[in-house]
């Protein structure tokens, strides 16, 4: 009797196997198992990591977590302030009306007047045995004409518009054109007699100069046209310094 061929025996089922990772709460696929390096060569392998979960969103209402900014409802922004117009410091100093150097101008000018009128007593001295009455009198005006020009020319550059500059520099022509011809008389007793003689006339007359200056020797009385020299020599003062302070340009 023939016998069936060869069939292996039929194994009993077995019961399910648990896996070999836990489940997945984010039905995410479950990580390959890690692979184990043979023994040999090499650096060896770095262990699988499970990858990261994204943590949930913040609820409304509530704060962020891991230090986020947190947002404040119901609250503006801070609104921006127009910055203050400027204002000047209170003790600033304040630039001079009539603009210019006024200090400076007079000094200036008292400094031109006394070479001008120095000037003026050397030509007396040199020429007074020359002089007639006439021309005594033109070169006095003349003198008083031009250091009252020279010193308002100096006080309209300088001073500009200053009245204060303008009266200081016609008293310092008016003081010049005196003193240019006062001064010329002691130099002339000098060179004509002696220092003993001068000494004697100053002991005896201090103001022998001032007083030869304003004296009408001819007529008598007092000598009005040295007095109108010294207003010239102020009219011209105020007159060129107006002038030249016009003629100036604007800054």
């Amino acid at each position: 009797m023939s016998q069936p061929p060869f069939q292996p025996p039929q194994q009993p089922p077995q019961p399910p196997q648990a896996p070999q990772y836990p489940a997945n709460p984010y039905a995410q696929p479950s990580p390959p198992p890690a692979q184990q390096q043979s023994p040999g060569f090499g650096p060896p392998a770095a262990p699988q990591q499970p990858p990261m979960q994204a943590a949930p969103p913040p609820v409304p209402g509530q704060p962020a977590m891991y230090g986020g900014q947190q947002a404040f409802p119901g609250q503006p922004a801070y609104p921006m302030q127009p910055p203050p117009p400027y204002q000047p410091a209170p003790f600033a100093q304040q630039p001079h009306a009539g603009g210019g150097n006024p200090v400076g101008a007079v000094l200036l000018g008292f400094l031109v007047s006394f070479v001008v009128a120095l000037l003026y007593t050397g030509l007396i001295v040199a020429t007074y045995r020359d002089q007639s009455t006439t021309t005594a009198n033109v070169l006095y005006f003349a003198h008083a004409l031009l250091n009252g020009a020279v010193v308002g020319a100096l006080v309209g550059k300088m001073a500009h518009r200053s009245n204060g500059a303008r009266v200081g520099g016609a008293i310092v022509a008016a003081l010049g054109t005196f003193f240019g011809y006062a001064d010329a008389l002691p130099v002339i007793v000098l060179k004509e007699q002696s220092f003993m003689a001068l000494k004697s006339l100053l002991e005896a007359q201090p103001f022998f100069p001032a007083k030869a200056w304003w004296n009408d020797e001819a007529h008598g009385g007092v000598d009005w046209l040295m007095v109108l020299g010294l207003v010239v020599a102020a009219v011209a003062v105020w007159g060129v310094a107006h002038l030249v302070a016009s003629r100036r340009r604007p800054a």
